[in-house]
């Protein structure tokens, strides 16, 4: 058996009988059984910011959202190039200095390299795959090959997630909608700043992130508050609501 047949053989094991919701999560944990990395989480592309899906730790989770708040780091320069980002050591000069302060919130965790790696077509990436590993340091050839087996596994997972049965119905359809309907209060509240500023879209997006991580929240814990009327952007201060 090949590496790669072998990759794919644990991950067709890790998502048997598994539904929708579950099977990226099991796909995270199967990329950390496989991979000398510490995390793996997988967002979807948005557009503005990405749409976190699923995570194999509440750290990763946690190094997620601090992507989404402030719209920088290694997954949205690989959603945004298409091309796979290798940040071998976030405390030295050339990563640290690519995205600082997320360079910063990741070293703060214990997380020292981030590989994301697009997931999609040549021309499409729909989310990107994320592996963490507390130890700086890049991944070999043979690593390198299942983490894109990984990637490959991933993308057709999210693909199938809404794609017709044999009945006409989409088996993963209402979970994905409910999943995106949540991320939307980011663009409700992208929009409500934008009415109360007089500003632009991209404008109130980063007073939107900038806000929520002065006061050190998540930028979806954000947009939730000014959806519920708790925080107004036509006060100067940062102070709730």
């Amino acid at each position: 058996m090949s590496d790669r047949d072998r990759v794919v053989q644990v991950l067709a094991e890790e998502v048997r009988g598994a539904g929708p919701a579950e099977t990226p999560g099991r796909l995270c944990h199967a990329a950390v059984r496989l991979l000398p990395v510490t995390g793996a989480s997988v967002s979807l592309c948005a557009e503005g910011m990405p749409v976190p899906l699923s995570a194999s730790s509440p750290r990763v989770e946690y190094l997620m959202e601090v992507q989404a708040t402030l719209g920088d780091g290694p997954c949205l320069t690989a959603a945004a190039t298409g091309a796979p980002v290798f940040a071998g050591d976030l405390t030295a000069d050339r990563d640290a200095l690519r995205w600082p302060v997320y360079a910063q919130q990741a070293a703060a965790a214990g997380i020292r390299a981030v590989y994301a790696l697009p997931l999609g077509h040549r021309t499409v990436c729909v989310g990107t795959l994320d592996l963490y590993r507390e130890a700086p340091g890049t991944l070999d050839v043979a690593d390198l090959d299942a983490a894109r087996t990984v990637a490959d596994e991933m993308t057709r997972a999210l693909m199938a997630l809404t794609r017709p049965t044999g009945s006409g119905r989409r088996d993963g359809d209402t979970w994905l909608r409910a999943l995106i309907a949540h991320h939307d209060e980011a663009y409700q509240a992208v929009g409500m700043v934008m009415a109360q500023l007089g500003v632009p879209a991209d404008e109130a997006l980063a007073r939107l992130r900038a806000r929520a991580f002065a006061q050190g929240r998540t930028v979806t814990d954000m947009a939730h508050e000014v959806v519920d009327l708790r925080q107004d952007f036509l006060r100067q201060d940062f102070d709730a609501g």
